[in-house]
């Protein structure tokens, strides 16, 4: 592998010129590039046990039921966000994961917004609900989207999160597929949520919408459900990041689990 310090000056730009050349915005060529330098530095992000120690005292939902009043009054500055970007290739599908036929030729979308619209009746709110689809899965999440009646809501419904080089792991150089051009890019994951949000303008017309709160799942992850109780403890605690989990058994090989650091910090390994 050349990884010199001339090689890798060439790999960032060239890194640069193809982001560039499909419009990517600056703040995400910056995130990318630096996490490409973490890499060529020889990071890679490997976080071993003897660094973390186990995880015991997470709240159980069940001690949170005083909070559920407070989650009701929070429920009108809250927008449910759901990730859609996969297409479910670890399952050998090929097409946007969340339009397959889960219950009664229902799909996880079909299911999503349902679960949306019975909140939003009940709390008598806006609630938006918003998909963040990638590059991949965003033409067919439209083409669907078209069957349901509008969201009753002033915003859009979706916004597309952004894409990503692949890189060639010899040298760190850009893919090239001339045949299939789309093959040379990649979603960046979950974690582009947060740019997402800023450069699409979201950010800020939710702020003018006064949404202080988002409820974040998968699409096809149909258990996790916006609970009042932990809305309500969300809020009133003022915490800036709260994430709802369970424990983990023998079938659960994807996926990460809480750890604390030696240093006192929380960490997803």
């Amino acid at each position: 592998m050349s990884t010199g310090k001339d090689h890798i000056a060439r790999a960032e730009g060239a890194i640069r010129k193809r982001m560039e050349g499909i419009g990517s915005p600056e703040p995400v060529i910056q995130s990318f590039l630096r996490q490409f330098r973490r890499l060529a530095g020889g990071e890679r992000g490997l976080i071993p046990l003897k660094d973390i120690e186990r995880l015991d005292e997470v709240p159980a939902v069940e001690s949170l039921a005083d909070c559920t009043d407070a989650g009701q009054r929070a429920l009108a500055r809250t927008v449910m966000i759901k990730l859609n970007g996969g297409l479910g290739t670890s399952m050998g599908l090929e097409g946007t994961k969340s339009l397959l036929p889960v219950k009664e030729s229902r799909t996880f979308l079909d299911i999503v917004i349902r679960q949306a619209g019975y909140l939003r009746r009940h709390a008598r709110c806006p609630l938006p609900l918003l998909l963040m689809n990638s590059f991949s899965t965003d033409a067919e999440t439209r083409d669907a989207l078209e069957e349901h009646a509008p969201l009753a809501q002033d915003m859009p419904t979706t916004f597309v999160q952004h894409r990503v080089p692949k890189l060639r792991q010899d040298d760190f150089m850009p893919v090239e597929w001339p045949r299939d051009p789309s093959r040379e890019w990649c979603p960046p994951g979950h974690g582009d949520i947060y740019l997402a949000l800023v450069t699409t303008g979201l950010l800020d017309r939710l702020l003018v919408e006064g949404m202080e709160y988002a409820f974040v799942s998968n699409a096809d992850n149909l258990g996790a459900t916006l609970d009042l109780a932990i809305l309500g403890h969300f809020a009133g605690q003022g915490i800036p990041f709260l994430m709802e989990v369970t424990e983990r058994t023998g079938a659960d090989r994807k996926g990460g689990h809480l750890a604390r650091t030696r240093d006192g910090r929380l960490v997803l390994r």
